[in-house]
């Protein structure tokens, strides 16, 4: 039996919309129903040959926010999605990967940059599509860097310097607004937050 959640816990707002299966990884039949399985609580596709129970987990994104006295380093995109706007360093996690491990490996693939990273400084949930992302704050060794094969440009910006209008996700500008927030403060909690998709923007009626 599930354990009970504590008085006052936030309830999961799993979403039922997954992408289909269509054969199982086990015995490669396609006779694969959505149910919820025995001793389960959310439906799963489960397969009618064999039994297996494809269970489908949110992706983990990782990275850094590299700094370098005052400034920060971002990568210009050079692929999609969001080619040729400004992110911070991140990507998947691969399996068998330490989350710190996939923060310096994803640093020196898109930026050719050397970093030791410090401490976890955000979580942001993204439901809507099944990603969490987790980002580290990280000091970057020296100034030789320059784009890898997923970037046509890397900088260090100061903070005026930003481009906040050609940022390529909500989750950068977050974690760069919260840095900046937190450097004027002088503190550096670890930010747990969660992005949902936006509501579409209602018509402007005409005027009357």
């Amino acid at each position: 039996m599930a354990a009970a959640s504590p008085p006052g816990a936030p309830r999961s707002t799993a979403i039922p919309a997954r992408p289909a299966i269509k054969y199982c990884s086990a015995c490669g039949s396609d006779r694969l129903e959505l149910r919820v399985p025995d001793g389960d609580t959310l439906p799963r596709f489960v397969c009618g040959a064999c039994g297996t129970i494809h269970y489908q987990n949110p992706k983990v994104v990782v990275g850094c926010l590299p700094e370098f006295g005052d400034q920060v380093l971002l990568c210009l995109r050079a692929i999609e999605p969001r080619r040729g706007l400004w992110t911070l360093p991140a990507g998947f996690l691969e399996n068998g990967e330490t989350l710190t491990a996939g923060a310096v490996r994803e640093t020196l693939e898109e930026a050719n940059a050397r970093v030791a990273i410090g401490n976890l400084y955000t979580i942001i949930s993204l439901p809507q599509i099944s990603q969490i992302y987790m980002m580290f704050r990280a000091q970057l060794l020296d100034r030789d860097f320059g784009p890898g094969p997923e970037s046509l440009d890397v900088r260090l910006f100061d903070e005026d310097e930003i481009p906040w209008e050609d940022l390529a996700f909500r989750t950068i500008g977050r974690t760069l607004r919260n840095y900046f927030l937190d450097r004027k403060l002088g503190t550096w909690p670890t930010r747990v937050s969660a992005l949902e998709r936006r509501a579409p923007r209602p018509e402007l009626s005409g005027a009357a």
